[in-house]
């Protein structure tokens, strides 16, 4: 541009740049990024003060548990209920779910992640921790409960080498065609820095610990999130947003291939559940047995539907995406009450999900706790609802039939 023009440019630049400080966001008239607005609808299916809640399972006939862990806070609830009638109910019983005088392998300490196998069981992981307590012997295990009796069927305590005094057991999955009595597989997102899977033998109640040097399993270096508009970084001695390494699991409905995620990561993997759960595998062929799966988003929460599509939560956009067979993703939420979708069930005809406001928390907010209850329980159908129409189907073939 020549100097004269540039000086006529510039003389007339303050009224056309005063223009846009006077445009209300309302008025944007199409300048505006339309991906921030709510998208899908979900119904509230409860509504939670006191402990914010996190694992979900449903049953096929409609009896719903929730999990109220205690390692971020030490409450005195129970951290584990069944939804019943308006209230959180101790389960599978108050002497059980409630704080007790009894030893940490004989009761539930803190419970997260949960899950239903094909007979219609609960089972669930209690990764033992009480906010401001060591980790108790006995506290971390894999628990299975019979919902038709109300009793637990199977009681796993997890040990070292497998439990680590840092550990974090947080999710977990449940094939009936390894074992036995089934396989389960743990996700340690690790409350230190050293994360990993645990493969539990339910028959004979050992587990082994593996791929605790694998990139499928550890945290990202650098990662970067924003989390409710601010960017949070990755910092593992001062940390900023919730964060640790293998978090996230789900299993085919053939129980063939299990799918797992770091919660610092935008990555998804997936391993035959064949060699995951053959004790004679080691990290070398496990390691080569990984398949990158491509981006799924920064997820906390993964699980399946009946048709083998993958739900995943997603904190950094308040959404929960669906991830089809093809590798094609959906969005199927948004809205900005969804704060830190953390457990996730996909049931026959809904898909539930825990807003738990984790990212809120006093510990990654320089010790100011930003939660503002009530915490929420959701659900969206796993099929969106088809409009009624009063024309036959025979009409809407045929465009010469008025429609008016």
């Amino acid at each position: 541009m020549k100097r004269r023009h540039f000086l006529r440019s510039a003389s007339v630049a303050p009224i056309s740049l005063a223009a846009p400080f006077t445009i209300s966001a309302a008025k944007a008239e199409g300048n505006q990024d339309n991906g921030t607005e709510p998208y899908g609808s979900f119904e509230e299916v409860a509504r939670f003060e006191g402990p914010g809640p996190s694992g979900i399972a449903v049953l096929p006939n409609g009896r719903i548990f929730v999990g109220f862990p205690r390692h971020a806070v030490d409450h005195k609830g129970a951290t584990l209920g069944e939804l019943v009638g308006g209230k959180v109910v101790p389960y599978p019983s108050a002497g059980i779910s409630l704080p007790s005088t009894a030893s940490p392998a004989e009761c539930l300490v803190s419970v997260h992640g949960m899950t239903v196998d094909r007979q219609g069981r609960l089972w669930l992981i209690d990764d033992g921790k009480r906010a401001g307590h060591p980790l108790q012997p006995g506290a971390a295990k894999v628990v299975c409960i019979d919902p038709a009796t109300n009793t637990i069927v199977h009681n796993v305590v997890l040990k070292a080498p497998a439990l680590l005094p840092d550990s974090h057991m947080n999710d977990l999955r449940v094939s009936l065609s390894h074992g036995s009595e089934g396989t389960v597989f743990v996700t340690d997102s690790s409350f230190g820095t050293k994360p990993g899977l645990v493969v539990v033998d339910v028959g004979s109640e050992k587990a082994r610990r593996v791929l605790t040097q694998s990139s499928a399993i550890l945290p990202e270096a650098g990662f970067l999130a924003i989390v409710e508009g601010v960017p949070r970084q990755y910092l593992p001695k001062h940390p900023q947003l919730v964060s640790g390494g293998v978090d996230g699991i789900a299993i085919t409905k053939d129980e063939k291939t299990l799918y797992f995620a770091p919660l610092t990561s935008r990555k998804l993997y997936s391993i035959p559940v064949d060699i995951l759960s053959d004790p004679t595998s080691d990290d070398k062929k496990l390691e080569a047995a990984i398949r990158y799966e491509g981006e799924k988003g920064v997820a906390d929460g993964l699980d399946f539907d009946s048709h083998d599509r993958l739900y995943t939560t997603n904190y950094e956009h308040d959404c929960i995406l669906r991830r089809n067979v093809d590798g094609s993703f959906e969005l199927m939420l948004r809205d900005p009450r969804a704060l830190s979708p953390d457990g996730i069930f996909a049931a026959s005809d809904y898909v539930y999900c825990t807003f738990g406001q984790w990212n809120r928390l006093a510990s990654f907010n320089e010790g100011h706790d930003m939660r503002v209850p009530p915490y929420l329980l959701v659900r969206f159908p796993i099929e969106a609802p088809q409009p009624y129409n009063a024309l036959p189907e025979s009409a809407e073939e045929k465009p010469g039939i008025p429609r008016d």
